[in-house]
């Protein structure tokens, strides 16, 4: 009984002491010091650039400046026009049936000479591969989408879409 509690005594001491432990340097916590502010050298400090703005860096995500013309052909038909209002803007959604089956890398294009007056004018285009003509629709069906910031539908009250066959038309 007498050794169980010298044990316990000795064990309650020394947990005690931890609290001691916690400024020393058997601490590995405490090797390194602490973190203290230092200035940050700005070579480009001009005023030109604005340090709350990244750099550019190459990505994945990014198209190249030097990116070829885009040489995608009007889908077919347009089957669908949306246009979604949201925080900010609204986001234009068509949808269109292609006259082959597997297009791909479909695009909303402006059309410039058809774009004034209060109308924005955009052709729904997709690149095509030679694939069967006639198959299902599930097979030529496309969507797009393209946002546009409260600032470029000021003054807009139509927006149209056209296809190689017909044109959809949305007025505010």
């Amino acid at each position: 009984m007498k050794t169980t509690l010298s044990v316990l005594i000795v064990a309650s001491l020394a947990l005690s002491g931890c609290a001691t432990m916690r400024d020393s340097r058997v601490n590995p916590m405490n090797w390194f010091g602490g973190s203290a502010p230092a200035p940050i050298a700005n070579p480009a400090a001009t005023g030109a650039n604005n340090p709350l703005i990244p750099a550019e860096r190459a990505s994945v995500f990014r198209r190249d400046e030097n990116e070829p013309d885009y040489d995608g052909r009007p889908v077919q038909t347009i089957d669908e026009l949306l246009v979604e209002r949201r925080p900010g803007g609204a986001i234009i959604r068509v949808t269109g049936i292609a006259e082959r089956a597997g297009p791909f890398d479909v695009r909303i294009v402006e059309d410039i000479a058809q774009t004034g007056d209060g109308t924005l004018a955009y052709t729904l285009k997709a690149l095509q591969s030679a694939g069967p003509r006639g198959t299902g629709e599930h097979a030529r069906k496309v969507t797009a989408a393209i946002w546009l910031t409260d600032q470029e539908l000021s003054g807009v009250s139509t927006i149209r879409v056209a296809g190689a066959s017909n044109v959809l038309v949305t007025r505010r």
